[in-house]
């Protein structure tokens, strides 16, 4: 079998596994299985339609945990609420916590607390990563570059991997950030200066990819998956680049130098019709076209824009991406032309986390912020908003099965959404 043919059968089946892998969480809308939900985009599309409403009547509060630092987003399994924290800057734990009550089911800990550089000093140095469900276990980053497997129903562990020791790597400055993707038997991480994939049943490395020449940078960034130009790739945003994996081999299909005042792209790239959609940290948001002539792709600019992403993963809605800007303000801007439809007045925190239903997106800002705001490219609408806490609040919003769940920095909340 020739590369160009294994290729593509390879496409072919991850597209099938993908699919298989996420159809189940979506259809039955009671998990919340990964970092940004069943598809890793935000996007809800079972359940009752969302209220109008975020008073007490419509979203109430039915039980709340205290917890130690932590911003990692929680997820929902078939049987569990799984939150993240890092206790005494010594252990990182693990808790499964039953949805309707709260009450804890299992709790497992390693050693894994370190102290992130300066730059990384304001969302703390506590883990961050948001775990991932694959139907029987969990797949957790710890901040010192360590992966754990654990077995979901008993919480007990099946392996772990060390990757300062398997690659003889340095810490990484702002830890273990990487939320996993799982696609079929294969788990994908930014970890050890590279992009490395596992076999999810034993944690033995595939294959290890994109290996950065200047160590102990790490990366800012979670992986996507999607397919561009027929062609199922793993998306990467590494310090200065971004760029698609063959799922299989690591091969780089192509990638792009990022024209940053300062290095670090940290939102995940999206494939919009064949193109790719980024922003760096520091300049400006743009769109890439990938043109493909058999395996070999080629990439070019599209437009460019002054509005920036920082960190908070935009919603895609048609040929629109609503954004939460570096400037605090949301905006909606048009992917075919690059131009801003509007921008928001209002200020809404250093970050958020956003969802959408339907027309309807659902974004909770760092300072505590819950907004409830119409997908509409005419003008910012917003439907209703409430202050939903004090505390600082960096994890993803979770959803599922009727109940939204806040990970504030030394808690996780419970709410009834109906």
């Amino acid at each position: 079998m020739d590369s160009h043919k294994q290729i593509s059968l390879t496409s072919v089946l991850l597209v099938f596994c993908l699919l298989s892998c996420f159809v189940r969480g979506e259809k039955d809308g009671i998990t919340w299985p990964q970092w940004r939900g069943p598809t890793r985009n935000g996007k809800v599309s079972e359940g009752k339609p969302w209220p109008d409403s975020l008073n007490d009547q419509h979203l109430k509060q039915i039980w709340r945990i205290e917890l130690s630092n932590g911003y990692s987003s929680p997820i929902v399994t078939d049987n569990h609420v799984i939150v993240l924290e890092t206790r005494d800057k010594k252990y990182e734990i693990a808790r499964a916590l039953d949805p309707k009550t709260g009450k804890e089911i299992w709790k497992q800990k390693w050693d894994g607390s370190m102290e992130v550089i300066p730059m990384g000093a304001r969302t703390g140095s506590w883990i961050k990563s948001t775990p991932t469900y694959d139907g029987s276990r969990l797949y957790i980053s710890g901040m010192r570059d360590l992966l754990v497997c654990l077995d979901e129903k008993s919480g007990s562990e099946i392996w772990r991997v060390d990757f300062m020791h398997r690659y003889g790597t340095p810490i990484p400055e702002l830890g273990f950030i990487c939320s996993p993707l799982v696609v079929d038997n294969s788990i994908y991480v930014q970890t050890a200066d590279s992009v490395v994939c596992l076999d999810k049943v034993t944690g033995e490395s595939k294959w290890r990819s994109m290996i950065e020449e200047e160590k102990g940078h790490g990366s800012y960034s979670s992986l996507g998956i999607d397919s561009v130009q027929g062609s199922l790739q793993i998306l990467v945003a590494m310090i200065s680049d971004i760029a698609g994996l063959n799922p299989g081999t690591g091969e780089i299909l192509w990638s792009q130098r990022l024209d940053s005042i300062e290095r670090g792209c940290i939102l995940t790239p999206i494939v919009y019709r064949d193109q790719i959609f980024t922003s760096t940290r520091q300049s400006r948001s743009g769109m890439y076209r990938l043109s493909r002539a058999g395996t070999n792709f080629n990439v070019s600019k599209i437009w460019k824009n002054k509005a920036t992403v920082y960190m908070s993963a935009p919603i895609l809605m048609n040929d629109y991406a609503y954004l939460h800007l570096k400037t605090s303000r949301l905006a909606c801007l048009n992917l075919k032309t690059g131009e801003e439809e509007w921008t928001s007045s209002k200020r809404f925190g250093f970050y958020c986390s956003m969802i959408s239903k339907e027309d309807r997106i659902l974004a909770l800002s760092n300072e505590g912020e819950l907004l409830l705001f119409r997908a509409t490219p005419t003008r910012f609408e917003a439907i209703d908003s409430r202050k939903i806490c004090d505390a600082e609040v960096w994890g993803h919003l979770a959803i599922a099965g009727g109940r939204l769940f806040i990970r504030e920095l030394n808690a996780i909340t419970a709410y009834q959404w109906e």
